[in-house]
Order: structure tokens, then sequence, then C-alpha cells
């Protein structure tokens, strides 16, 4: 197996791009609750919108499209596909739960890329790390806990996002693979443009209008497509290629917070105790996490100089 070593010394400091990011992400969940297009659509749009902003900046890279395996294009369809997956899951839970409930909860990605991660390629986390997990995994249970004490429908709306973590957790194992051979951009182009396909025949088989919206609509697919997608999901593909998974994953703690508190102040959803508590509890587990990876990374060992040459800018 191989392992998820960090390939190659990235061009500038990687954290100006995760800044950057982190920002963007924040808004996807108040863009999400500003529109009353079904989530299906939304999401739809927002990959094809992408996609197309993608194409006049990525004609050097396209032509290189023919180089791309058969075992690479599979799992290029599987990312997209649990890329549709995670968009559909979490967008969903935004209809049934708070968006703190539902961002916080996203926030347990960082877990399930290290389970993966032990799983796939033997990375085995040190104590720490286990215990920021189990940590956060409390913090889960607390808001959990919390919502279905307010009603089902909140708890529904919770499993939703835990459900779409989970999702987008096995996205980011699959795109650390295949970005070992091919360049970020194509990634992203190809597998935005396979999670807006699986979104148009999600949309076809339900029966769902995907024409007709008034313009609101059409400028809330754009913003989604331009602000969370491209200055959000992009840059963090890119990192992927200097960065561990699980390291691009520990900044969805800014998106509960920043979401949040935009939450409150356009839609006056105020935070619950349970929240609070439970918040607090896994973002100081990710902390943790972040405290070990911090420490293997001043211990590892320098990186493969094959990896590094597999790495396509």
């Amino acid at each position: 197996m191989q392992s998820t070593t960090v390939a190659a010394k990235p061009p500038v400091s990687p954290i100006f791009p995760l800044l950057v990011g982190m920002l963007a992400i924040s808004f996807a969940p108040i863009l999400v609750r500003a529109s009353d297009a079904p989530v299906s659509v939304q999401g739809m749009y927002r990959m094809l919108f992408t996609f197309l902003l993608m194409l006049p900046f990525g004609a050097k890279q396209l032509r290189t499209i023919h180089t791309i395996g058969r075992k690479d294009w599979l799992l290029l369809l599987a990312a997209g596909f649990f890329l549709a997956l995670h968009f559909l899951l979490w967008m969903a839970s935004l209809t049934y739960t708070s968006i703190a409930s539902s961002t916080i909860l996203l926030a347990l990605e960082p877990v399930f890329v290290m389970i993966g991660a032990f799983f796939l390629f033997k990375d085995r986390p040190g104590r720490l790390a286990v215990l920021g997990m189990l940590v956060a995994i409390i913090g889960a249970a607390s808001i959990g806990s919390g919502d279905i004490g307010l009603s089902s429908r909140a708890f529904f709306g919770d499993t939703l996002s835990f459900l779409g973590a989970l999702a987008v957790a096995v996205n980011m194992l699959i795109a650390k693979q295949i970005m070992r051979r091919v360049s970020s951009f194509l990634y992203s182009f190809i597998a935005f443009g396979v999670t807006a396909a699986c979104f148009a025949i999600y949309n076809v088989a339900r029966g769902i209008p995907m024409g007709g919206y008034p313009a609101k609509e059409w400028l809330v697919f754009a913003l989604l497509a331009i602000v969370p997608t491209v200055f959000g999901h992009m840059i963090f593909n890119w990192l992927l290629k200097y960065v561990k998974p699980t390291t691009i994953s520990m900044t969805v703690l800014a998106e509960p917070v920043g979401a949040s508190l935009l939450g409150m102040l356009i839609f006056r959803e105020m935070i619950t105790g349970f929240q609070v508590v439970g918040g607090l509890f896994i973002i100081l587990g990710l902390v943790l996490y972040m405290r070990a990876e911090k420490h293997e990374a001043g211990t590892a060992l320098p990186a493969d100089p094959l990896s590094a040459n597999a790495a396509v800018d």
C-alpha cells in the first residue's frame, strides 16, 4: 500500500490558501439555506457552473486527459459519486436541523479520514490523535442527544450531516490516491463534472425540475460555485498534493464557527447549550489531533522521491 506521506514542497506556504479556503466554505450553509430550490438542483448547478468556470483555464491540462488510465478513471467516477453523496446528504441536513448542528457534525470528517487512512494506507495514529478522535465523538454525541430532545426532525438532520461527513472523507481518501498521478486541476475538473452528472441523473429519476427557477436562485447557484467551491474545495484539492488529507480536513474547524455566527446574524438561529458543549468537545478533539499531526510531521522521515515525481503539477 502507498503511504499518505506528503509528496512535494508547495510553491507557497499552505497557511494562506488554507485561510482562504476556510473563509470560503463558511459561506456554503448560508447560501444553501438562502435558496428555496431542491438541494439536488442546488448541488447540480453548483458543480456544473464550477465545471464551466474551469474550462477556459484548463486547455493545457485537458490535453493530457488521454493519459489517465482505466483504474484512475474508475477512481475518478467513485470520487465524483461520493462528492455528490456528500453534498446531497449535508445540504439536505440544513432543511431539518440548525446550521450550527449541521456544520459542527460535518467537522467530524477528520475522524473518518483518520480511520480510513489506518485501514487503507496503514497510517497508524498516535495516542494523542486517538484521544482527540474520542473527544470529538463525545462532542458529536452531545449534539445528537441535545437535538433529539428538541425534535426527531432535528436528530434526522444531524444524522444526514454525520453521513455527509463520512461520504466526503471517502472522497478525500480517493482523491489523495488519484492525485499521485493526475494534476489537481484535472482531478477537480473531472470529479466536479461527474458530481454534476450524478445530480442530474438523480433529478431525472426523482422527477425534480431542473429549470424555471427565479433569478434569485440562479444567483445563489452561481455564488455556490464561486465562493465555497472554487475558493474552497478547489484550493483544498490543490493542497492535497502537498499535505496529508487529514491536515486538509482539519480546515472544517472554521466552518462551524463562521457559519454558526452568520446563521445567528442572518437567520436568527440561536445556539443551544448542547451545541456549545458538543462543539467545544469536537474542536478540542480536533485540536488534539492537529497537535499529534504536527508532532508526527516534525519526526517523519523525508518523503520518497518517487512519490514526489509521481505528483503532476
